[in-house]
């Protein structure tokens, strides 16, 4: 199994989840995050007056899946999240989950997910 996380802008969830369900990936962890790379998000203002913004909004999306469907989730976020601009996002992928564990059903591993 593996765990992938990727860093999107926050406008493109919508389009990036329904992706997702199109090939059957019900499960994830999305949350409202803060950062900031080499390069400034072209679309967000990052100065106001006196104010500097330090950290540009984006939405971290986790999903742990078997290792088969690594590739066809990474090239839907990819399709889905592209705009061409500046502070797209990025997809990291862990190589190795040790054990997963359902809580409800003490299933563990591919079951679990």
């Amino acid at each position: 199994m593996k765990k992938i996380e990727s860093y999107i802008q926050p406008f493109m969830l919508q389009k990036v989840i329904d992706g997702l369900h199109e090939i059957h990936i019900h499960g994830m962890t999305v949350s409202e995050v803060k950062g900031f790379g080499k390069e400034k998000d072209e679309s967000y203002p990052h100065h106001s007056g006196d104010y500097v913004v330090e950290f540009t909004p984006k939405v971290k999306i986790e999903i742990i899946c078997r290792n088969k469907d690594t590739d066809e989730i990474i090239e839907v976020i990819k399709k889905t999240a592209h705009t061409g601009r500046q502070g797209d996002g990025k997809i990291i992928v862990y190589n190795s989950i040790e054990k997963v564990v359902s809580i409800r059903t003490s299933e563990e591993g591919e079951k679990a997910i």
